[in-house]
């Protein structure tokens, strides 16, 4: 009887654990299991494969060394090609080099200095240049500044200088943009002399052929001179005495260390740091230079931090060179200069008719109106002129800010001067016969079918010219042009000297065809010297250093245009405006006043014109675009502008 297995237990047939027993061969031996004869295979095929490998890298190694021989065959034969290429390129290019067999002589036009009536310098136009130096004749902290900044080895290089191609290429990657250049003071020694402006690899190869040329035939001391009395340094100062003198009033010899490193900034570029462009970035300029001075070992930090102080205020190094927006002004002038000039090689002096006091009081206070939350962040615009009874100008400022925009809105705007053109026609209509009690109606009129309107559409019924003239009624000036004939409020500005174009349409009283400031200030002056038409004109004298006088104003006087009955008339109309009408922001402290405002429709334009004894002056704002000004008319900003710059004016003149 077959035994039960026990619980939990498996017999030992069915063991995972049971090895089958092995076969033996007919002579009784044991045979490999088919584990071992597996492995032994795979042994046997990786060493197969291994002698394979061997095999066939010493085949293919002929074959690599045949590609290497090709390769280095080829970058030798490239090699030699760019060899004899760049030598037929640069023998090309030396032979296209210009004439070194001198120094070319500097050339330059004529330097414009531009004086007020008082003596004062204004501004300078044309190149100016100083005395010519040696490096022997320059305090040492002039010529280490200089090197600092723009050629640390000069003293050590040959012409040129790979260190410093390669620093300036690194220090531009690290900023992502182009910030030094890798040249030479020899280079562009080179560039000055013999070669033009030109960004290009031409222009640049034959730079360092002629560097390479200047380091063989010149000593370095000679080289650094040419350099220093060439360079450019901005506002039209070529040379470093040049640039002393502009900015320092001084010679080069006697640049303190905070001035040498000033100028010195300048040289990389001139027209963007030049002090009379941009003071504060020529001060952050000169210390970086003062700080390459350091590093250099010329200067140690302390000293480098107490001149960098010395650039806040210290008078020593206070930069001379004026008002930026003296330029308005000047640039008005100097359009008129070749006209007397002809063919003068000579520096000229300017005498002008401006008055450097006058000119500092228009440019404030138009500066303090800027700065009123109406105007502070706004395109809006100002214009002032102001002459005297012969037309001389005595101040002139053309918009806010000369260095933001050239252009000159006093001389080269024109706009709509509104109501500031009645007195043209309320002029030919006193020459008729009316008078200033002369009575008109003041209601809706219509002309050709255009139905002029008052401003707010107020009508005062039948009133005096003069009431009608201080309010400014559109009506009654319309109704006078058409009665005198509109030709004949041409032919009156015209005898006023109004050349602008005037077409006779039926708004022509309205001020609607566009006049300069200068030209509309022009007309007025007759009403104020007595009748008298002037020509405005800002130069006195020209002459050049030799004091040969090329031109000199005469004492003219133009012929009378205006009859005395009509002249006190046309007065009796323009002080009605300040002491009762529209103008009596204008009105001064005890000095009579008398004027006239003017508004464009939709306030794209406002005015104010008037006169005190002896100065006449005018006032416009608006933007250049032409769009309208909210809350702004002539009897507003223009006339609180003329008062401050009136009241300040006479308070001068006492």
């Amino acid at each position: 009887m077959n035994a039960r297995p026990r619980a939990g237990r498996k017999p030992p047939g069915k063991s995972k654990t049971a090895k089958a027993p092995r076969a033996k061969t007919a002579a009784g031996k044991k045979t490999a299991s088919p584990k071992r004869r597996k492995n032994a295979t795979g042994a046997a095929a990786r060493l197969t494969a291994f002698f394979g490998r061997i095999k066939r890298r010493r085949n293919a190694a002929p074959q690599k060394r045949v590609w290497r021989r090709r390769i280095a065959y080829w970058l030798a034969l490239c090699a030699v090609g760019g060899s004899i290429a760049l030598s037929i390129t640069v023998l090309h290019l030396a032979l296209g080099l210009p004439d070194t067999s001198t120094i070319p002589p500097q050339l330059r036009s004529p330097a414009i200095a531009l004086l007020s009536q008082d003596g004062e310098m204004l501004a300078r136009r044309g190149n100016i240049s100083g005395t010519q130096i040696t490096i022997n004749d320059l305090p040492p902290h002039v010529i280490k500044a200089v090197i600092s900044i723009e050629d640390r080895r000069f003293f050590a290089h040959s012409g040129l200088d790979a260190r410093g191609m390669l620093r300036a290429s690194w220090r531009n990657l690290l900023a992502g943009e182009w910030r030094q250049g890798g040249s030479t003071i020899t280079q562009q020694l080179a560039k000055n002399l013999f070669l033009t402006p030109e960004r290009s690899l031409t222009r640049k190869i034959r730079e360092a052929l002629l560097a390479l040329w200047l380091e063989i035939r010149l000593p370095k001391e000679e080289i650094l001179s040419l350099y220093l009395n060439r360079v450019y340094f901005g506002s039209g100062a070529y040379g470093i005495d040049a640039a002393a003198r502009l900015y320092f009033h001084k010679p080069a010899t006697d640049l303190s260390l905070p001035e040498a490193a000033l100028l010195a900034g300048l040289l990389k570029a001139p027209s963007r740091y030049a002090p009379s462009h941009d003071a504060a970035a020529a001060r952050q300029r000169a210390g970086l230079v003062l700080q390459a001075m350091t590093e250099e070992g010329y200067i140690d930090a302390e000293t480098a931090q107490e001149e960098l102080a010395r650039f806040d205020g210290d008078t020593e190094i206070s930069l001379l060179t004026g008002s930026l927006d003296v330029n308005y002004a000047a640039d008005w002038l100097a359009t008129q200069i070749p006209d007397y000039l002809g063919g003068a090689k000579k520096d000229v002096r300017v005498q002008t008719t401006l008055d450097s006091r006058l000119q500092s009081i228009a440019e404030n206070v138009v500066s303090e109106f800027f700065a009123r939350p109406q105007l502070q962040d706004t395109d809006i615009q100002i214009a002032l002129v102001a002459m005297d009874g012969n037309g001389a100008v005595r101040a002139m400022v053309g918009g806010r800010s000369w260095r933001q925009s050239r252009f000159n809105r006093a001389a080269q705007a024109r706009r709509q001067p509104g109501s500031a053109f009645k007195p043209v026609v309320y002029l030919a209509a006193l020459e008729r016969g009316l008078a200033p009690e002369s009575r008109r109606l003041d209601a809706p009129v219509q002309v050709e079918g255009w139905r002029p309107r008052n401003y707010g559409d107020r009508y005062r019924g039948v009133i005096s010219l003069r009431e009608a003239f201080a309010h400014s009624s559109n009506s009654v000036a319309v109704s006078l042009s058409e009665d005198v004939g509109r030709q004949r409020v041409i032919a009156t500005a015209r005898r006023l000297g109004i050349e602008a174009p005037l077409r006779a349409h039926p708004s022509l009283p309205l001020g609607v065809f566009e006049i300069s400031p200068l030209e509309l200030t022009a007309a007025y002056v007759p009403f104020a010297n007595g009748g008298y038409r002037v020509n405005a004109h800002g130069i006195v004298e020209l002459r050049d250093g030799d004091d040969n006088i090329f031109y000199r104003r005469g004492q003219w006087r133009g012929e009378r245009i205006i009859s005395a009955r009509a002249l006190d008339g046309m007065n009796d109309l323009l002080r009605a405006v300040v002491e009762s009408g529209t103008g009596t922001r204008a009105r001064l402290d005890s000095i009579p006043a008398a004027g006239k405002t003017g508004t464009s429709q939709n306030s794209r334009d406002a005015w104010f014109i008037g006169f005190t004894s002896g100065l006449v002056a005018s006032v416009w704002i608006g933007r250049d675009s032409g769009a309208p000004m909210e809350n702004i008319q002539g009897g507003g900003l223009p006339a609180e502008i003329w008062r401050a710059f009136m009241q300040r004016a006479q308070a001068e003149a006492q």
